[in-house]
């Protein structure tokens, strides 16, 4: 299938999601998540706040395990330059302050930005993903511009409700294929 198509089916697909659903499904990825082999010179993670509008799974309760599980662990959250078409990850705190943009995405208002290679661990957000690795995104090409100025090493993980698809037919050269891939039942690794 082509991207275009795939956005919207599982669009609708995780609309269709009651909340309770929802709730249950993020707890079985979470136990997922906690079963991923991540090895202890994980620091700097870049997550992202939820799109509640798109039925996104929360990965606040991700990104709270991990800081729990990984002692002086920092946090950062992408901030969107859309006129530059690039993202800035910008280091965050308990003070810190979020602001919806213009595309109902939350950013910190403020904090310091961080270098790509800096960061050891990427939640990457998708709608679809296939049996390679790669995904289907909301279509703007933010993540992969980013990912190409990461580290060889960077670990990237991306969170879907359903199962992957056989084959992404129009994926190009500028995709970035993810490390992991947590569904509610299985851990794919690529």
């Amino acid at each position: 299938m082509l991207k275009q198509e795939l956005r919207k089916i599982y669009k609708q697909k995780r609309l269709e999601l009651s909340a309770t659903e929802r709730l249950k499904l993020d707890d079985l990825q979470l136990i997922q998540l906690q079963r991923l082999p991540l090895e202890n010179h994980i620091q700097l993670i870049l997550t992202f706040w939820p799109l509640e509008q798109h039925g996104e799974m929360n990965t606040h309760l991700y990104t709270r395990y991990l800081e729990h599980a990984i002692p002086n662990l920092e946090v950062a959250f992408p901030v969107m330059n859309f006129s530059a078409r690039e993202m800035n990850a910008v280091l965050v705190n308990d003070d810190t302050e979020f602001v919806e943009n213009e595309y109902g995405i939350h950013e910190p208002e403020e904090g310091e930005v961080v270098p790509p290679e800096e960061i050891d661990l990427v939640f990457v957000p998708l709608l679809s993903f296939d049996t390679n690795g790669y995904r289907v995104g909301y279509g703007k090409g933010f993540y992969d511009r980013f990912l190409k100025k990461c580290r060889p090493d960077v670990i990237t993980v991306g969170f879907s409700y359903f199962d992957p698809i056989d084959n992404i037919e129009d994926r190009n050269q500028y995709d970035v294929p993810l490390n992991f891939c947590i569904t509610p039942h299985k851990i794919y690794e690529f």
